[in-house]
């Protein structure tokens, strides 16, 4: 399960064709892209959680255990990371509005989750079919590009205000380096922008000076874009601890009320679209038939 063919002797594949789930390029481009993917995935997992007002940490410990139980499950046949999804925002936000706190918001989670392990149950044994009827390409397209464009409003909202200049320079650097690179070095432009981006937010610290930021309690202060402040004092090892916003502990069992559960439960449609749309697209680009795996991959 865990050993993967060598192609196209350990380097880029050529235009047009695909590395599949069982096989890798040489380690150095293997680690390099899992780098990248592990970036990509980084923002959405620790910023919605806080939009949701839960433990980002807790919610990357999280997306680490269940992508290796993914990859168990799916016995390695398609290649995903789980980080947390766009589709439950909309329905957290609605529980906060009608006063429901932390706990009540991750007792409507888990439900949903539990939902959607019973449509995996049932994909698995009745087959894939069944969604490749309710839920055509076209819509799980739609879904999955909607979930992107979901997260706009994130990068206007919180990484955008940081530093704006900052921001469009490492846009611009992605995009540059993703066509004009050559060969691998192309395919990770995204993890080439965060290095690029790291070391100019520090040049920036010590030539220009900090940037101003605003506290939660609404106090202004200026502080560096790149701070090393609290890494010595920082445990490598322990669990997530404290209070939430709401007082809530940030280890709490969940409190499930039916009111909110059926405000979530609209997002296991979106996660369902989303999960079939990813299957496809890797089935697609691989050339393997990985329907049999649909109902695991849900």
């Amino acid at each position: 399960m865990f050993s993967w063919k060598v192609v196209h002797d350990g380097k880029t594949p050529p235009p047009g064709q695909a590395v599949g789930p069982l096989e890798r390029m040489s380690w150095g481009r293997t680690v390099g892209i899992g780098a990248q993917h592990v970036v990509a995935m980084f923002g959405a997992t620790f910023v919605f959680p806080i939009v949701m007002g839960l433990d980002p940490n807790l919610a990357i410990l999280f997306s680490g255990i269940c992508t290796i139980l993914f990859l168990l499950i799916v016995k390695n046949a398609v290649p995903s990371y789980l980080g947390t999804s766009a589709a439950f925002v909309a329905g957290a936000g609605a529980i906060r509005a009608q006063g429901g706190n932390s706990a009540e918001v991750t007792g409507a989670i888990m439900v949903g989750g539990l939902l959607l392990l019973v449509v995996g149950v049932l994909v698995h044994f009745m087959g894939a079919e069944i969604l490749r009827k309710a839920l055509p390409p076209a819509v799980t397209g739609a879904v999955v590009m909607l979930i992107g464009f979901n997260l706009a409003p994130v990068v206007a909202g919180i990484y955008w205000p940081q530093d704006q200049w900052v921001a469009l320079a490492v846009a611009v650097f992605m995009v540059v380096g993703a066509v004009l690179f050559p060969g691998f070095w192309g395919r990770i432009a995204v993890f080439l922008g965060l290095l690029f981006g790291f070391a100019l937010s520090f040049i920036l610290d010590k030539t220009v000076g900090g940037i101003e930021r605003v506290g939660a309690d609404g106090t202004a202060a200026v502080t560096d874009r790149v701070a090393f402040t609290g890494w010595s004092d920082a445990a490598w090892f322990g669990l997530p601890s404290g209070k939430l916003a709401d007082g809530v502990n940030a280890i709490h069992a969940p409190d499930v009320s039916l009111v909110f559960v059926l405000l979530v439960v609209p997002g296991v449609i979106a996660l369902i679209a989303e999960n079939v749309g990813h299957v496809r697209a890797v089935a697609d680009m691989t050339g393997e038939d990985l329907d049999p795996y649909m109902g695991r991959a849900l």
